[in-house]
């Protein structure tokens, strides 16, 4: 009885164990309601020089709020079918960065790459309104 009383308790500890924001992976990060992937990045870049000991650390980072904080420290996560959205969009977001990144390697003027990098923007743009319309389409 003692070793189910046990087991039962571990499993329980398990279930509504927190995020650690030391060693989180990126999708990890994501799954917490309000960090998308650039907030996720963020917490990496900022880990990567600094320990993080509790959630109000990331205070010093732009764009974290009391809110997302909160959300940190309750545990709040995101649907599945939500992570799933913010994975495509974040390799959506990579391939725009790599892209910009070959543009400014590409040794072309100022305003070349500008309208370039305008020009990627706007199709990564399009293309994460074109998936929210797809999921919209379907969930009806």
């Amino acid at each position: 009885m003692k070793k189910i009383l046990g087991l039962l308790l571990i499993s329980i500890s398990f279930m509504f164990a927190a995020i650690n924001l030391n060693t989180a992976s990126k999708e990890e990060l994501m799954s917490i309601k309000g960090i998308g992937p650039v907030k996720a990045e963020q917490i990496i870049k900022y880990r990567k020089s600094n320990r993080i000991n509790s959630a109000d650390d990331l205070q010093e980072i732009k764009g974290f709020g009391p809110g997302v904080i909160s959300n940190i420290k309750r545990g709040k996560t995101v649907s599945k079918v939500k992570l799933q959205q913010k994975k495509k969009n974040s390799k959506i977001e990579e391939k725009r960065k790599q892209k910009i990144k070959k543009v400014k390697e590409s040794g072309k003027s100022k305003e070349e790459i500008k309208a370039k990098k305008k020009k990627i923007n706007e199709k990564a743009k399009a293309k994460k309104k074109a998936k929210e319309l797809k999921k919209e389409e379907n969930s009806k």
